[in-house]
């Protein structure tokens, strides 16, 4: 019978390092779950920039760039909107989805 040997520096080396990528594998696990949430108008984010689901009840007085007409869909940080899509990918929010409908400050007409 062959018996091998392990240096002990080289299984405290495998152990540190199976132990380090735990918390790497839950922070990784978080980020993509995140990724496709739909961004929520209370995220500090969100509210930053005036993010609202449904243009049409934006505050004019409160947001003075804002018209008639603009929403997400047709926003040009949503490159990849289509006609008919309730949410649409922004770039803003790390191409998580927004509200089709929906409005923020950063709005720019597609061309």
């Amino acid at each position: 019978m062959s018996e091998q040997k392990f240096p002990r520096r080289t299984l405290l080396k495998g152990a540190l390092l199976g132990v380090a990528a735990v918390p790497v594998s839950a922070l990784l696990g978080k980020g993509a779950a995140a990724a496709g949430a739909r961004v929520d108008p209370n995220e500090p984010q969100a509210k930053s920039l005036g993010y609202v689901e449904d243009a049409s009840k934006v505050d004019a007085k409160a947001n003075p760039n804002f018209k008639p007409g603009q929403m997400c869909a047709n926003c040009l940080q949503a490159p990849t909107a289509k006609p008919g899509m309730t949410e649409v990918p922004c770039n803003i929010f790390a191409g998580r989805p927004v509200a089709a409908k929906g409005w923020c400050k950063v709005y720019v007409k597609r061309p």
